[in-house]
Parts: C-alpha cells; sequence; structure tokens
C-alpha cells in the first residue's frame, strides 16, 4: 500500500476541494398547470409531462391543447393592446410652463392691489 512521505497542508486540501461545490438542480415550469418542476420529470401538481396527462392525478385535471393555449395568449395580447391604447388617449398634455417676466408680474400685482 502507498504512504504518502508527507502530510498534505490545509491550503493544498482547501485547493484541492475548492471544486467540490453543489449544482442547482435545472428546474421548468409545468406548461399545464404553471408549477416549478424538475426537469425531465412528471409534474407532481397535474400528473403531466411534455403535454400529456402521464399519471393518476391528471386524469382527474382538464388538460389544455395547444391551439387553446395559442389562442389564449393571442387574446390576452390583444387585450394589453387595447389597454395601452387607451391609456395613451387618456393623458392629456399639460401645457407648458412660461416663466413671467418680474416686470409683468408686478404690473399684474399693482392692478390687483387697485382693485
Amino acid at each position: 500500500m502507498a504512504v504518502p512521505k508527507k502530510r498534505t497542508g490545509k491550503s493544498a486540501q482547501a485547493k484541492r476541494r475548492a471544486n467540490w461545490k453543489g449544482t442547482v438542480p435545472a428546474t421548468t415550469t409545468c406548461k399545464n398547470c404553471g408549477s416549478v418542476v424538475l426537469t425531465h420529470t412528471v409534474c407532481p401538481e397535474c400528473g403531466t409531462y411534455k403535454g400529456k396527462v402521464v399519471s393518476i392525478k391528471g386524469q382527474n385535471a382538464p388538460v389544455e391543447t395547444k391551439e387553446e393555449v395559442k389562442e389564449s395568449k393571442k387574446a390576452s395580447k390583444k387585450a394589453e393592446a387595447k389597454e395601452e391604447i387607451i391609456e395613451a388617449e387618456v393623458v392629456e398634455e399639460k401645457p407648458k410652463r412660461t416663466r413671467k417676466k418680474k416686470a409683468e408680474t408686478a404690473e399684474a400685482e399693482t392692478k390687483e392691489d387697485k382693485e
């Protein structure tokens, strides 16, 4: 059996172990219910995988087809566009503020005092 001639120092040991980092598992959102799911796994909430029901949980859940999803996205985009147009119409431009000259303001004040 091999026996090391010298003991490994703490810094050398730490440098070697620096690459032992844990990684965060890759996650995605379920296309059917929107919950966070590990990639390449069945959704634990609705029981679907790649848009198909594959679990007992998913048999009772309603499954949306791709056409329904596309139509709902189009409808929401149209609604957002209409809201933006309405908001643009509602906003009115304020008149620009102009600075009065000191002489004009003094004249206006004297007129008010006389009345």
